[in-house]
């Protein structure tokens, strides 16, 4: 491979960035690390689907969040990186980035069944099967990047995962073709969540209309939607090489500038929406982080005997 690698960015500008990514980075992670010890602090979260694929989703994001940062960090530390390492990164942030949507999806139906299935729910939704359907996801998620990989060993030799290259402009992709079914692949990906959530969301909004009770039926109306808006967030990453072709030419001397910012709202910031939505919306998910974090001050008065 012929790699001509381009300084673009002074020595203040690259630094700035690389502070910038590691730090949200490290807040985000810290942030749904939280989540992730106050799931682990109470048994009775275990016990509930919701909460398992709440918190999976959380996991799922910090990894994805990890290898991005590594990626972008690797990128100027290091342009060139050793093949092997490069398709080990690349194959896990593909796998979790493909994850996301289809978490969502289960999310929505598990709240589907428990809104407009409630005496099933239970026989339903229990842990061992939710913890079988997040081993689907990742069976699911792992296909793309695993075949890629496959096609990559047919067409080269075992020789270039020992070489060099710039991993952050490499594609596990070698031709057009092989790029057109992969995104076809996640088209259908995506279609089968929206698909997913946009019927759920109609079965619990009727739901809503005849309850009784109709506060737990309209919460969950809401979180759902939410779904979608935390599903438009994750396909912005699909849609970020077109964003640069098309606001780049008007900004042509913040060509760096501009991929940074895209960078960082298409990728690192709708990462922080997953504890918005549910740890901070769900009373008693707050409430047992409340008392796990916050610290009690235990005053001691003390009085003297009379003797």
């Amino acid at each position: 491979m012929n790699l001509t690698i381009w300084i673009v960015d002074g020595y203040e500008e690259a630094f700035a960035k690389n502070i910038v990514i590691v730090t949200l980075g490290f807040i985000i992670n810290f942030i749904n690390g939280l989540f992730v010890v106050t799931f682990f602090s109470n048994p009775v979260f275990s016990r509930d689907s919701r909460y398992i694929l709440y918190i999976y989703l959380v996991i799922n994001d910090m990894l994805m969040i990890c290898v991005s940062v590594t990626l972008y960090v690797l990128s100027y530390a290091s342009p060139l990186l050793n093949a092997s390492l490069c398709c080990i990164l690349l194959v896990l942030g593909t796998t979790t980035s493909l994850i996301t949507p289809l978490n969502l999806a289960g999310m929505a139906i598990e709240r589907f069944i428990a809104i407009c299935k409630p005496l099933h729910h239970s026989r339903i939704c229990t842990p061992q099967r939710t913890y079988i359907f997040i081993c689907l996801l990742w069976v699911l998620g792992t296909i793309p990047p695993l075949v890629d990989i496959i096609i990559l060993l047919s067409i080269t030799s075992i020789s270039f995962f020992g070489s060099a290259v710039s991993c952050y402009s490499f594609s596990l992709l070698p031709t057009k073709a092989h790029k057109e079914r992969t995104t076809a692949l996640q088209v259908i990906y995506m279609s089968l969540v929206w698909i997913i959530i946009i019927y759920t969301y109609c079965r619990v909004m009727f739901t809503a209309r005849k309850a009784v009770s109709k506060g737990s039926a309209n919460k969950a109306q809401s979180t759902i939607l939410l779904h979608g808006v935390q599903l438009l967030l994750c396909m912005l990453s699909y849609i970020t090489p077109f964003m640069n072709v098309i606001i780049t030419p008007f900004f042509p001397l913040h060509r760096t500038k501009i991929t940074f910012c895209i960078y960082l709202l298409t990728n690192i910031m709708p990462r922080l929406l997953s504890p918005l939505i549910y740890g901070v919306r769900d009373q008693k998910f707050m409430k047992q982080m409340k008392e796990y974090f916050t610290c009690r001050v235990i005053i001691v008065k003390i009085v003297p005997s009379k003797s």
